[in-house]
């Protein structure tokens, strides 16, 4: 076999930076058929292959490349589809570069293989391609509840309906998909990609039901009595954090969910629709990572000169390299080693102080740790200040069930099996780990949907 030993990865084309920070289009156009077909002429097609083993999911990930340099592209999708129940998110979304790619073995001398572009490429060109068609799968008649429709309960009701579960997700807003659809803006995941990927849930007989608040509409024992023999609980970390300085409480200070959510759920951007969202002039976000970066990159779409405060430097950003270095392009400046002081404004914001500071070590967490310069403080103009430093579980459901152990962070707890303090009861995603990423949150729901059917299986037999 002929591999094709080109040093770097085939850039895939995307939108000028002067015009798509204008609008809400996908900055990436993804891979041609030729271009896709060129990056998988670089795999070398491991006879062990090191990428699968930081796979989430455990994609078969040389297979499926192997399909797409032969040009039977369906074969690779379905390869992919057999552990990956959101292809054509992950191949957006998922940080490839931390996981997967970091362990491909042309990394060592050159650039990893691009795998999450490939499985974009290949799960968009199934969705432009073939028809859906409806599995087949033999029901087993048991009721499992899902609560949450996020990446990590999709991933466990598609699991669990292959293996002929009668599985219903509870939804707690308007709209499905969780995080999907409510934090990741348009541009880096069109919503029409989710609702897509969802409808192929649907159509193999996973039933969703939104407008249903766990804790609150429906709790634990109302499952157990309406006949749910297990439940996965991925209600995910909505509650926002914030810094606790002075002026958090005036007018154009704003959570990145809050900003987020009225953006992307809600469409704050498009004229046709009547959502109240403060446009500002200069926004000033705090924070480094991936939601802050799309706060950022949002506001600027909405008209505003953006910069980014940031009290580590650019390097240490726990952001997505690609999301920093596009929001760059866009024209958003990143203020490296500055933390902010307090929020100054008579009833609205009109300046952000903040403090400069200095790297001194390694913290308890690993990370490089910060300490202030004395006498360094100066301010921003701003009239909107975004925070983005971290969210986590909403209590709700964990207050309403007293039974249900959570850490002090209010993060449920469970075990390797995501089984919970609770018969029965399995928990994943965000609700668990915190705030974290779409893929990890997905394995966590494969793995629930595995230890599910372990656990109803032996309790039939």
């Amino acid at each position: 076999m002929n591999f094709n030993m080109q040093k770097n990865k085939t850039r895939d084309n995307e939108l000028d930076p002067k015009v798509r920070n204008g609008n809400f289009l996908e900055v990436s156009k993804g891979y041609t058929l030729e271009q896709a077909q060129n990056e998988a002429g670089r795999c070398l097609n491991c006879k062990n292959p090191a990428c699968v083993s930081l796979c989430p999911v455990n994609v078969q990930i040389p297979k499926f490349i192997g399909y797409i340099r032969e040009g039977n592209f369906l074969k690779a999708y379905e390869t992919v589809k057999e552990t990956n129940s959101l292809p054509a998110i992950c191949g957006r979304v998922c940080p490839q570069e931390n996981q997967c790619e970091s362990k491909c073995i042309r990394g060592i001398k050159d650039e990893p293989v691009a795998i999450g572009k490939l499985e974009r490429f290949c799960a968009d060109w199934q969705m432009g391609n073939c028809k859906e068609e409806k599995s087949i799968r033999k029901s087993n008649g048991v009721k499992v509840a899902v609560l949450g429709s996020g990446p990590a309960g999709l991933t466990c009701a598609g699991d669990l309906n292959k293996l002929g579960y009668d599985v219903t997700i509870f939804e707690a807003l308007h709209k499905f998909g969780g995080v999907l659809s409510y934090g990741i803006p348009e541009f880096r995941l069109p919503k029409k990609i989710v609702q897509k990927e969802i409808e192929k849930l649907v159509l193999n007989g996973v039933k969703i039901e939104k407008n249903i608040v766990a804790g609150k509409t429906v709790d634990l024992n109302d499952l157990k009595n309406d006949g749910f023999k297990a439940v996965f609980i991925g209600t995910g970390a909505g509650l926002p954090q914030f810094l606790n300085i002075p002026g958090e409480n005036l007018n154009g200070v704003f959570s990145a969910n809050e900003y987020l959510t009225r953006i992307n759920l809600m469409k704050a951007y498009e004229n046709g629709y009547d959502t109240p969202i403060f446009k500002a002039k200069n926004t000033v976000v705090i924070g480094g990572g991936n939601v802050a970066i799309d706060a950022a990159r949002c506001a600027l779409r909405m008209g505003s000169a953006v910069k980014i405060v940031y009290r580590r430097t650019k390097d240490e950003m726990p952001a997505r390299e690609e999301e920093i270095h596009h929001a760059v392009e866009e024209g958003i400046e990143i203020m490296e080693l500055v933390s902010p002081v307090q929020i100054l404004g008579a009833g609205k914001v009109e300046k952000l102080e903040c403090i400069k500071t200095e790297i001194c070590g390694i913290d308890e967490k690993g990370r490089k740790a910060i300490k202030e310069i004395e006498n360094s403080n100066f301010t921003i103009d701003t009239d909107c200040v975004i925070v983005a430093i971290g969210t986590k579980p909403n209590p709700t459901l964990t207050a309403s069930c007293k039974d249900l152990k959570v850490n002090n962070h209010g993060c449920i707890i469970v075990d390797e099996h995501n089984r919970t303090s609770l018969e029965n009861i399995y928990a994943g995603g965000d609700a668990v780990s915190g705030a974290a990423t779409v893929i990890l949150a997905m394995g966590a729901g494969k793995t629930a949907a595995k230890a599910i059917d372990e656990k109803l299986s032996l309790s039939k037999n």
